[in-house]
């Protein structure tokens, strides 16, 4: 599979990300690019995808972008690791259902190399774990497909700040919390970004 595998150091702008990603599904509509698998964290965000309710907002006074994504609304900040991709799904026979039980297994079993258990849950998507004996959400997923190219990604709180979460009802989903890897369980993480690269480039193959 020639993916390009992309991994931006420094914190990255959420519309520069978004218009980086539409110009390579361009590109690559064109056969003028490979696929992209690119890792990233964003500069402090609130998101907005096409499901999206005003209700969701509890504090009025934050700044929400509007983007095309599937999904809600969400927030995206330091410490929390993006995924995003160009990802064909001609190559993978046209099977959305499937890729996203891709990204689902990625996640899990990125999370299983540190020990920690999580799982999928078909009615909130995103992936789960149980943490002191409460269901928290530690990954979120939201993608678009155009032309059978599937982008945008998907978001692991590592080691993010969780507060700015009380501002809003993330994915619209009022009965459950966020949470993130080094709440659960305080360990060393740096090679995180290697883990899930890995993890889904093998999965792709499936």
């Amino acid at each position: 599979m020639n993916i390009e595998i992309k991994k931006s150091t420094n914190p990255v702008e959420y519309a520069e990300a978004i218009a980086f990603l539409e110009k390579r599904l361009t590109l690559y509509n064109e056969g003028k690019t490979n696929e992209l698998i690119w890792i990233l964290e964003h500069i402090p965000v609130y998101t907005a995808g096409t499901s999206f309710n005003e209700s969701d907002v509890l504090d009025k006074k934050i700044k929400i972008i509007k983007t095309n994504r599937g999904g809600k609304i969400t927030y995206h900040n330091k410490g929390q690791r993006i995924c995003y991709f160009v990802i064909d799904l001609t190559k993978r026979n046209k099977d959305i259902r499937k890729f996203i039980t891709t990204i689902e297994n990625t996640i899990i079993q990125t999370l299983g190399k540190y020990k920690i258990k999580s799982f999928s849950d078909r009615k909130n998507i995103g992936i789960w774990v149980n943490h002191n004996k409460k269901v928290k959400k530690v990954a979120a997923i939201g993608i678009k497909v155009k032309k059978w190219v599937a982008y945008h990604g998907f978001s692991l709180n590592v080691n993010n700040n969780l507060d700015n979460y009380e501002k809003i009802i993330p994915c619209g989903i009022k009965d459950k919390k966020v949470t993130n890897l080094k709440e659960i369980k305080d360990q060393n993480y740096n090679n995180i970004n290697n883990v899930i690269v890995n993890n889904f480039i093998r999965n792709l193959k499936i």
